[in-house]
């Protein structure tokens, strides 16, 4: 009986020939990631060695990567007093995988470490961050871990005591129809599957359509996987993989792929067609509220926002741009629009995006998480109602509990902010 993706990761981590779901093991990190966070993790992490005569010291500081994007920039005394402890700890611990506040390098951390060729194929990543499964897109074994956890992990090297998750496979074949993205889809599966109908799995993406997806959409896909409670979103490596992590990420040394085994066993397979996939729109206050776009055509949008760890990337803001370009943002609707990167930011420069978007109204902020999480930029009023392609819309989320969010694609969103109210993409009234 062969292996999943996740349990052949997990195995080869653990030291161990084979594992199966239920085991725990304490598998080796290859990858340990915070954000501002890491400021809770380095009082955890002192406290590990209180009481022993060690010198506290990182297991490997070429292994931790630190990027600042929660609150970019710091938005308070607090935050800006965290980020300086932070800054003297990396300098202390000599950890150089850093990203500042800077034009050049900053940037949301989901996005961070792919385009810096620090996600490999077969490796375990672990982030204070639950989109941490992010980097399944490039065919690791990603997940969120708490701060706790993640002071052991810098200690130790390993995660301490985890359970060998079970897996759901989903296979997608078709094509997307004109205006219909990586985002419906995932959308679609989390509304079919529940917020809850992948708890502790392991989700795999298979299929035709996924093979012939750009990482940036895999890199969606697995953003999300959390959202239907699964531990892990992961795309097995391939072809696009190794284009991805050379072309983009600039990685000139070899790259070992990694993919389940052909009788490997799943406790689950759901099957999608997209061929007849329309623009879904996740509802509030749940990401699994999910409904086709003609149920919910015509509600007032007051704030349209297009960019986040899930949709920041360059390909979203040039589908965005192909709708907004010599029109205008109507006059009742605020739009803002954060890349995901610095580099995604200058790429999105050169190209004329930019200019798009603030010719058509637009408010193009720096690449961070922003008002994704309504702690820093973009807040609701009561009773406003936005319209994200970010990855959740519970109560609050966006700052505001008397607020409403609804999540959708960057091609719903854009068309949408022409008209200030929810519209299909596909229709061409925009």
């Amino acid at each position: 009986m062969g292996m999943t993706l996740a349990e052949k990761i997990l195995a080869r981590a653990a030291g161990l020939e084979r594992v199966k779901p239920g085991d725990i093991i304490e598998p080796q990190v290859d990858l340990a990631m915070s954000h501002e966070n890491a400021a809770l993790v380095i009082n955890q992490f002192f406290k590990v060695f209180e009481e022993t005569n060690l010198q506290p010291k990182v297991w490997n500081a070429d292994n931790i990567a630190i990027i600042f994007d929660h609150r970019v920039p710091a938005e308070s005394a607090k935050t800006a007093n965290n980020q300086k402890k932070i800054r003297e700890f990396l300098k202390e611990q000599g950890i150089k995988k850093f990203h500042e506040i800077r034009g050049d390098e900053g940037g949301i951390c989901h996005q961070i470490l792919p385009e810096n060729g620090y996600v490999r194929p077969g490796t375990v990543v672990v982030g204070t961050d639950s989109h941490t499964t992010s980097h399944g897109a490039l065919g690791a074994f990603a997940f969120g871990i708490g701060a706790t956890e993640m002071a052991a992990v810098w200690a130790l090297g390993r995660v301490l005591n985890i359970e060998v998750p079970g897996s759901i496979k989903v296979v997608v074949q078709g094509e997307f129809s004109p205006a219909v993205q990586a985002k419906d889809l995932i959308l679609h599966l989390i509304g079919k599957i529940s917020a809850q109908g992948a708890n502790f799995k392991a989700i795999e993406f298979h299929g035709s359509t996924i093979e012939n997806m750009p990482t940036s959409g895999r890199l969606t896909l697995s953003n999300m996987a959390v959202e239907a409670g699964a531990t892990a979103g992961m795309v097995p490596s391939d072809e696009e993989t190794l284009r991805y992590l050379k072309e983009t990420a600039h990685v000139d040394e070899g790259i070992e792929l990694m993919v389940p085994d052909a009788d490997a066993v799943y406790e689950q397979i759901v099957e999608i067609n997209v061929d007849d996939l329309c623009p879904q729109i996740a509802c509030p206050n749940m990401v699994d509220n999910v409904k086709h776009i003609d149920e919910v055509v015509g509600i007032k949008v007051h704030q349209i926002v297009i960019g986040s760890c899930t949709n920041g990337r360059l390909d979203d803001l040039a589908a965005a741009a192909d709708i907004l370009r010599g029109k205008k943002v109507s006059h009742d609707t605020r739009m803002l629009i954060f890349p995901a990167s610095g580099r995604i930011y200058q790429e999105a420069l050169e190209l004329g995006y930019i200019s798009d978007f603030m010719a058509s109204g637009a408010l193009v902020m720096n690449p961070g998480c922003g008002c994704c999480l309504g702690i820093h930029q973009g807040a609701l009023a009561s009773n406003e109602v936005a319209l994200s392609t970010t990855n959740r819309n519970f109560k609050g989320r966006m700052g505001n509990a008397e607020a409403e969010v609804y999540l959708c694609s960057p091609t719903v969103a854009a068309a949408s902010a022409l008209t200030g109210e929810i519209t299909d993409p596909r229709n061409g009234e925009h």
